[in-house]
């Protein structure tokens, strides 16, 4: 199973699975959520942060926090 931090930009994935405890609770108030569609968008210089769009949001993310958030590719 791949990660967001594993997509590269432009492609898509659906959210699968993630530990609540690993996730700050701003992600998941903004809607990533199990079952949403995520897209990468940028990568930071130093590819730290990622900026992803989830849920008709663009968020910026750590890449240590995306290894943990487990998608299926599209």
């Amino acid at each position: 199973m791949h990660t967001i931090a594993n997509l590269n930009v432009g492609e898509r994935g659906i959210i699968e699975q993630f530990l609540f405890e690993s996730i700050p609770l701003q992600l998941l108030e903004m809607g990533c959520l199990p079952g949403q569609e995520v897209k990468l968008i940028q990568l930071a210089p130093l590819y730290d942060p990622l900026y992803i769009k989830v849920n008709g949001s663009h968020l910026a993310i750590r890449k240590e926090t995306a290894a943990q958030i487990k998608i299926s590719k599209l």
